[in-house]
């Protein structure tokens, strides 16, 4: 069996699988009905502050496996859902950011630097359309990306990047999101060493807890739920709070934003952007090929390096970026977006995810059976069929099928979400901050994460107040056990070698790198004031 017959075979197991139902005779079977249907809740959960979409694989994962069993039919509607989950939720994530300051997901925090002064200046819809338009076009470039280069880039990464190099690689991105994000690398720094206290807390390879201080509440350690949402979604709604109350106090009243000039999204305005998209599209994709990196990460690089080219191109009337810039919206949300495809390339071909969405394929296709994501995934044997073979191509048409939901529904989505803007936000907020902390309930079912929620939300308050940028803390915590992972296996590996990082060449030169970025980056802000 060549390549096409493989391709062939994995769009029939989609369109001919299972029938559900049937339309004027046409057969309509339930991996596509499964896609529709995660897709929709994908961007419902996406656009909902306080849930995104690995909360809502999770929730689902278990449903659908005690409703379609563990039968081999199983696995491509199930593993579709969550597709589509995670799809909708990368296109829906950018809808309270843009609208409320408040992002979906920690991946969207980015998005609000840019998106939500353009809401204050009345440009809530046009900066919806972008968003749409830019997500929507990195997805794309991701998955073509994926079905074409799979093999190759994955066995590539992995040539190249032994564990020593891959715990360097993590210290130089957070070492990057410190110096750039930060604000300054003193905060940014301290925004990082916050992260990475808070996920070593009772957490390791040890035999006891770590931190603890002999407490029984935190002799687990914080879950990744009440630590992210609690310093983003939380601490930004005591933020917006603090804020109405003094825009009260001040005026007496609290303005309404009211839609003013033109909403539509031209092609001059396209053209503007499709360097930005690109640009961030193979990042976003370069990034997600790289196992354990992920797409906040993407969509950090994406926003700084678009932001580097404007300012350098910007006449010198223009508005900079963080002032309601579409070109900032446009370079996150392509570099965000398309991490999801490429993000499936070590996960199909190494069994390594490099985000939360990727982890609960994994878990779907190790609970189900018939799939064992690996090297012998992408194995094409000429005399017997490969099953895996062809579940990875059912799973490309799945993806390609959500990209035409996004490009369809998602933008009828985005065009109608403007109308939120409409909302009291002193009645929004609270809104807000009851779902996330029932969104963290749920996920966790004890009341200690809800106090710890609450906790994560004063500190993200008080990041706020002093100007550091929580997104290093979310990043740090997010790869934080990633890093001692990797650290201890690189350390394991090298029999011992305590220098392991600096005895191997490619991690010397990360190190190197990440001891660069954080003087260069201190040196040109202490120029600049």
């Amino acid at each position: 069996m060549g390549v096409l017959d493989y391709i062939w075979l994995g769009i029939l197991s989609v369109f001919q699988g299972p029938e559900l139902f049937s339309i004027f005779g046409l057969p309509v079977s339930v991996t596509l009905v499964m896609i529709l249907c995660g897709f929709l809740l994908g961007i419902a959960v996406g656009a909902t502050p306080g849930l995104a979409g690995p909360i809502a694989m999770a929730i689902a994962l278990p449903i659908l496996i005690s409703v379609f069993g563990y039968t081999q039919e199983a696995l491509l509607p199930v593993m579709g859902f969550l597709i589509g989950i995670m799809k909708g939720a990368t296109i829906g994530g950018a809808v309270p950011a843009i609208l409320f300051n408040t992002p979906g997901t920690p991946d969207a925090y980015m998005t609000t630097l840019d998106g939500y002064p353009m809401t204050q200046k009345g440009q809530a819809k046009k900066a919806l359309r972008v968003a749409h338009f830019s997500s929507a076009s990195g997805d794309t470039f991701s998955d073509i990306v994926l079905i074409v280069c799979a093999p190759f880039l994955a066995l590539l990464v992995e040539a190249y990047l032994d564990l020593p190099e891959k715990t360097a690689l993590l210290i130089l991105s957070l070492s990057f999101i410190a110096a750039v994000v930060g604000g300054s690398p003193a905060k940014g720094l301290i925004s990082t060493g916050l992260g990475l206290l808070a996920v070593y807390v009772a957490t390791g390879e040890d035999f006891y807890p770590r931190l603890s201080l002999g407490t029984k509440q935190l002799s687990q350690g914080f879950p990744i739920a009440t630590a992210v949402l609690g310093v983003l979604i939380i601490g930004s709604v005591f933020k917006g709070l603090e804020e109405l109350w003094h825009e009260k106090r001040k005026s007496g009243g609290i303005a309404m934003i009211r839609d003013s000039g033109d909403q539509r999204l031209h092609f001059a305005d396209i053209r503007r952007l499709l360097p930005f998209i690109a640009r961030s599209a193979v990042i976003g994709t370069a990034i997600g090929a790289l196992p354990g990196i992920g797409s906040t990460l993407a969509a950090t690089l994406g926003y700084t390096i678009g932001k580097s080219r404007y300012q350098r191109r910007k006449a010198k009337d223009d508005p900079d970026f963080g002032t309601g810039v579409p070109e900032g919206i446009a370079a996150t949300e392509a570099a965000n977006s398309s991490v999801s495809g490429a993000n499936l390339i070590p996960v199909l071909s190494l069994g390594i995810p490099g985000n939360a969405a990727a982890v609960f394929l994994i878990l779907a296709a190790e609970s189900i059976g018939g799939f064992n994501p690996g090297p012998s995934v992408f194995r094409f044997t000429a005399d017997v069929v490969n099953p895996e073979l062809v579940v990875a191509f059912g799973l490309f048409t799945a993806m390609l099928i959500a990209n035409g939901l996004n490009w369809t529904i998602g933008g009828f989505f985005m065009r109608s979400m403007g109308i939120m803007t409409r909302i009291p936000k002193h009645i929004l907020l609270p809104i807000v901050l009851l779902l996330t902390l029932t969104a963290i309930y749920v996920q966790e079912t004890r009341m200690e994460a809800i106090w710890f929620a609450l906790a994560f939300g004063v500190l993200g308050y008080l990041m706020r107040s002093l100007s550091i940028s929580p997104l290093p803390f979310v990043i740090a915590f997010i790869l934080g056990g990633k890093l001692e992972e990797s650290a201890r296996q690189a350390f394991a590996a090298t029999g011992g070698d305590a220098f392991f990082l600096f005895t191997n060449p490619i991690a010397l030169v990360f190190m190197l790198m990440s001891v660069g970025v954080i003087v260069f980056t201190a040196v040109k802000s202490k120029g600049a004031t």
